[in-house]
């Protein structure tokens, strides 16, 4: 055992104050990049709703799968300290190539802001997304027990003040970085084009990792360093592999039968390790249903998330990312567990319900359940909001009059007439493609025709004006075919001017608009209110700024522009977001409140039900079972035809509901152990045995000594 002297404070040695720092950074560094993940995914890789959630979850199965090669590593190898460094530079370069990835000046850019280039910018998420997954999960089963092993056996107290101190750190770390990155996602950055500013959600976690590691290493001279001992997961899982091949070489032979599979392992490995690699195992049978709660759980940050982004944030003056609606958890979690603790145990115990652990659970996989059906009743709603886009062959037409006359347009002999009165609009009309071939507008006795010869599955705008000697009707192209994501605005302009004019709004440009010419769809975020400026023969003129509604689209008409006043008109393309974010709380609530009494029952039965020396086996399958749980989101999300979401949320609350079933009639047929007694008796029965020897040895050598 490596030893240094090892200062105290306050009665606790120096160097957890290390630990503690670097894990409060560590945990900012990876719930902040987290938060801000699947919207990467969706706006600036411009992946869909499935594929995002289907990436979101493999990273997060990979976060969970590797704490086992960490354990590996730090136990049998390394030590835990050479094994926190090294995968903290991982974990470091990983934060930083993916901040890297989200810079959107790296390749050429779209209009939209999006990357011209985008391979390059998925292969360095991708080896961004690997790193930190083998650096988070590699470090996750080190840092806590490396805090443990700096007490002394008498500072049992002091170690587990340490221990909630510790997940304080955690909840804090996770809890700021979920309401901080969404805010520095929200801002504009960029050189040659603005856009939601990822390189800095991103940036600032990595910088923060960067901080994690250097105080970590700033307090190596203090920590007491444990050397490597083997690790207890190699011996059981080598236990049980001879059991099962003692098992199998023997099937045709006679022999006797043996009370437990295990005992096949009786040639090689003494009794204690059999008789504990029993209990771990009982238990781990009880896992298997566990990764479907985990399966739902995870989906706070992915679909529920997205969700977000068709909802209205607005809360009053406060206006709330979709991002940082994933803090409603931690916070409820503050408060729900002494809740449940000091007020609803006991009154559950004063009305003489046997209330066990596995019983606990078992509502913690029925109230997930049920937090999806409140999801699904919330996705109901929001549907309900959601225009209709064209799909198939269909096609779409809005008319928009900006004359003085009012407008007929005729679309054929099959289809009814349309009259626009002088500067309204009608709504989008849809159309099968095959029906849409010409049409004729008719306003101020004036006729012109007009073809219709562009590509199915799109919006178009009919723009119709009578001037004093023409009737102009023109088509504008409208790149809307869904409502702009995570609450953003789409905006533009139409000049309804005889002369041009320079259009801003805010501190964005959209260049000079001739006569009744428009400009392209510009991306503004959600909430934010712009003056509006124009310019028309070097007079200004501007409009006071107005609140747009989440996840909206306006044409905004440029009607009069003096050195009194600029005029205009706003036309809606696609309606706000009306459904509150406020209505995700009830979903978040009952997901919480399952959180509280499975996560943290299911591991305090684990860890009263196996040996001291076994914990490490049950931390690791336990884990095993989250990432299971995200692999099940993978798959669903992947492989399923299910086209409306509320339906994919009731499939997965109908999954968790009847694994809660199976869940409880295994739980019925549980015995409970006290592993301490079981490792009493085995103790004395060593000590039977070794007296047993001892009085064998005696006689034999009274008996040798006769001869």
């Amino acid at each position: 055992m490596g030893m240094t002297a090892n200062p105290s404070c306050f009665g606790y040695p120096l160097s957890i104050f290390f630990i503690i720092i670097n894990e409060f950074c560590e945990r900012f560094s990876y719930y902040g990049m987290k938060a801000v993940l699947v919207l990467y995914f969706k706006y600036f890789l411009k992946w869909d709703n499935n594929f995002s959630t289907a990436i979101y979850h493999t990273f997060l199965a990979l976060c969970y799968l590797t704490p086992i090669l960490g354990a590996l590593i730090a136990d049998s190898w390394l030590g835990k300290f050479k094994t926190i460094v090294c995968l903290s530079i991982v974990y470091a370069i990983g934060q930083a190539v993916t901040a890297v990835s989200s810079i959107n000046d790296l390749t050429d850019y779209n209009r939209d802001g999006s990357p011209d280039n985008l391979t390059l910018h998925i292969a360095l998420s991708m080896t961004g997304l690997i790193l930190i997954a083998l650096g988070t999960g590699g470090i996750k089963p080190c840092v806590s027990a490396f805090g443990g092993d700096q007490f002394e056996d008498d500072q049992e107290k002091q170690r587990r003040r340490f221990f909630s101190i510790f997940y304080l750190s955690i909840n804090a770390g996770s809890l700021l970085s979920t309401i901080i990155t969404p805010i520095f996602r929200a801002q504009e950055c960029g050189i040659h084009s603005k856009q939601q500013c990822y390189p800095l959600a991103f940036g600032v976690p990595a910088a923060l990792m960067g901080v994690a590691l250097v105080v970590f290493i700033v307090g190596s001279g203090m920590y007491k360093k444990v050397e490597p001992r083997g690790n207890v997961m190699i011996q059981v899982s080598k236990c049980i592999g001879f059991a099962i091949k003692n098992r199998f070489r023997h099937r045709s032979k006679e022999f006797p039968k043996r009370e437990h599979w295990l005992d096949w392992a009786s040639e090689k490995y003494d009794k204690r390790l059999i008789a504990q690699t029993k209990m771990v195992l009982k238990v781990l049978f009880l896992y298997i249903p566990l990764p479907m709660f985990w399966a739902l759980f995870d989906q706070q940050g992915s679909r529920w998330t997205l969700q977000a982004t068709t909802m209205d944030g607005s809360f009053g003056t406060i206006h709330i990312q979709p991002d940082q609606m994933q803090t409603v958890n931690p916070i409820l979690i503050i408060i729900m567990v002494p809740v449940v603790d000091a007020v609803i145990y006991p009154l559950i115990r004063k009305c003489r319900i046997n209330f066990t652990p596995l019983r606990k659970m078992t509502v913690g996989m029925f109230l997930a359940s049920m937090a999806f059906v409140a999801a699904a009743l919330v996705q109901v709603q929001i549907d309900k909001t959601i225009p209709v886009f064209p799909v198939g062959n269909q096609s779409q037409i809005k008319i928009i009059n900006l004359g003085a006359h009012s407008a007929t347009v005729r679309f054929g002999s099959q289809l009814e007439d349309v009259t626009v009165q002088p500067m309204k609009w009608t709504d989008y009309m849809t159309f099968e493609r095959s029906e849409l071939t010409s049409l004729n507008v008719t306003s101020g006795g004036i006729t012109t025709a007009r073809f219709f010869d562009f590509a199915e599955g799109n919006r178009h705008t009919l723009e119709v004006k009578k001037t004093e000697t023409d009737l102009v009707a023109e088509w504008l192209f409208d790149n809307v075919t869904s409502k702009p994501g995570a609450g953003n605005n789409l905006i533009r302009f139409i000049n309804n001017l005889p002369d041009p004019v320079n259009v801003t709004m805010g501190d964005t440009s959209f260049g000079e608009l001739m006569s009744l010419s428009a400009s392209n769809y510009t991306i503004f975020a959600g909430g934010r209110k712009d003056t509006i400026t124009a310019t028309r023969n070097s007079v200004t003129c501007s409009a006071p700024a107005q609140a747009f509604g989440f996840g909206s689209a306006y044409t905004i008409v440029i009607n009069e522009c003096t050195a009194e006043t600029l005029a205009v008109e706003y036309s809606e393309d696609v309606p706000p977001n009306t459904v509150h974010m406020a209505w995700q709380i009830p979903q978040y609530f009952i997901l919480t409140c399952a959180e509280v009494v499975f996560s943290v029952t299911g591991l305090e039965f684990s860890y009263s039900q196996a040996p001291s020396n076994m914990k490490a086996v049950l931390q690791a399958g336990w884990l095993l079972t989250v990432a299971v749980g995200n692999i099940i989101v993978l798959i669903v999300a992947e492989a399923s035809t299910i086209s409306e979401q509320w339906a994919e949320y009731v499939l997965f609350a109908a999954l968790l509901l009847a694994v809660c079933i199976f869940f409880a009639i295994m739980a019925y047929f549980y015995t409970y152990v006290d592993p301490n007694e079981i490792e009493a008796q085995l103790d004395e029965e060593e000590k039977k045995q070794v007296k047993k020897n001892e009085n064998f040895n005696e006689k034999q050598v009274e008996a040798d000594s006769h001869l």
